[in-house]
């Protein structure tokens, strides 16, 4: 089967999607960005040929009773790669407290992080069982992470071992862990899974013909902020917005405006009924208003990045927010819970003051056209969702807005529609 491959490289997380020759996605795969660039770029593809197979897998058993047991093998799936991680993890924290640890609490430091990485594991087999589970972050980092603070302050403090300490070590060990080519393909965490589900015949012949079926790259385009790092030849390099504004008109053909609010920059674009772009605005270098400014504050806070936007719809007001520097994010955020404001309603004026930044460049670019397209990782976030509805609204009145689920996806998607089309000419 021909395949061909886009991967957006971005500043914070590097996405990659798989079309067949019919321009149909077979695969999504989606990373942090790491100081790693070449490797980030190497573990999105394979996340998204993962997916491929497990696509092709359903496929296969579409006619029978198997998707519920797939989806339930994919499950299984993503807990076998989450524990591989959550091992390393461990081994290199325990490594790090015989290295920094005096030796009076280094015994005492072993037992609590033993006691963090048990919970962790229990919590994991806790949200493979539960047949409707919260919704959590795709990224390794986010969900270990969190669930590491939460655990850490919960037994911190306790014998000697300070939560500070406990997250000092995480942080030195956790970028190391992101840096390694750790093996997470296909068939290292197929058997493991199929394990959980006790067997499953009903999928076997479907997992035969997924690893049976040769998907042949015919062709790679890269984009997106690390676009230069990556390592193909320059005709297979696109720019960021032709990228997202054919992406988007494949996602919308009746796309005429585009937002992309990504880590490190926004861009508001224009395209016509072809998916070309006529006009278009770019934020400057800094970082402000941005994906990274929302990490920065997550950090600050001391939760995943995707608790935002639900703890910001929680607000009963909205704090004016000054700046949205990344630079003094974390000045201005204890400055106002200091004066006694509430963490949702700074959070709820936060992601106000980040979209009022997309319109001024939206104003710029040519307004908001019907259909109007938002795209990038802050699209998931439903508080800078619903401050964009409410501001177009305020602005230009009622018009279509479009966010899908993918939207993360929308700069990978039109790399892959350009390598199409690159091996077709």
């Amino acid at each position: 089967m021909k395949c061909y491959v886009g991967i957006d490289l971005g500043s914070t997380t590097t996405k990659a999607v798989v079309l067949d020759e019919d321009q149909r996605i077979l695969g999504r795969g989606i990373t942090n960005s790491r100081s790693n660039y070449d490797l980030a770029a190497a573990v999105a593809r394979e996340e998204a040929f993962i997916t491929a197979r497990f696509g092709l897998m359903r496929k296969a058993v579409e006619a029978s009773a198997g998707g519920k047991l797939l989806d339930r093998l994919l499950k299984g799936f993503r807990v076998s790669q989450n524990i591989a991680q959550l091992i390393r993890l461990r081994e290199l924290i325990e490594e790090q407290a015989n290295i920094s640890i005096a030796d009076g609490l280094r015994s005492a430091a072993a037992k609590k992080i033993g006691q963090i990485f048990d919970r962790i594991r229990e919590e994991e087999e806790a949200w493979f069982a539960d047949e409707n589970p919260a919704a959590r972050s795709d990224f390794f980092r986010d969900s270990a992470g969190s669930a590491y603070m939460r655990l850490a302050e919960e037994i911190g403090e306790q014998g000697g071992v300070s939560f500070d300490m406990l997250i000092a070590l995480y942080d030195k060990c956790i970028i190391r862990v992101e840096n390694e080519p750790l093996e997470l393909g296909f068939e290292q965490h197929i058997g493991a899974a199929l394990e959980r589900i006790g067997g499953a015949a009903e999928v076997q012949h479907g997992i035969d013909s997924a690893l049976s079926t040769k998907l042949e790259e015919r062709c790679t385009v890269g984009t997106g902020y690390g676009r230069a790092r990556l390592p193909f030849p320059k005709e297979q390099i696109r720019s960021e917005i032709l990228c997202h504004g054919l992406g988007a008109h494949a996602m919308f053909p009746d796309t005429k405006t585009v937002l992309d609010i990504g880590g490190q920059d926004t861009k508001a674009i224009q395209v016509d009924d072809r998916g070309i772009v006529t006009s278009f605005q770019m934020n400057d270098r800094c970082a402000a208003g941005c994906g990274r400014y929302l990490g920065y504050i997550a950090d600050e806070m001391n939760i995943g990045l995707h608790e935002l936007g639900p703890l910001a719809q929680k607000a009963t007001r909205q704090v004016k927010i000054n700046s949205t520097c990344t630079v003094f994010a974390g000045a201005e955020l204890r400055e106002r819970l200091s004066l006694g404001e509430k963490r949702e309603d700074i959070l709820a004026g936060l992601h106000r003051a980040i979209i009022l930044r997309a319109m001024s460049l939206l104003a710029r670019s040519g307004g908001v056209q019907d259909q109007f397209t938002f795209t990038g990782g802050v699209a998931r976030n439903p508080a800078a969702v619903r401050a964009l509805e409410q501001l177009v609204e305020e602005n230009y009145g009622a018009k279509t807005i479009n966010i899908s689920e993918d939207s993360i996806y929308t700069g990978a998607l039109g790399a892959a529609i350009f390598a199409h089309r690159e091996d077709q000419s």
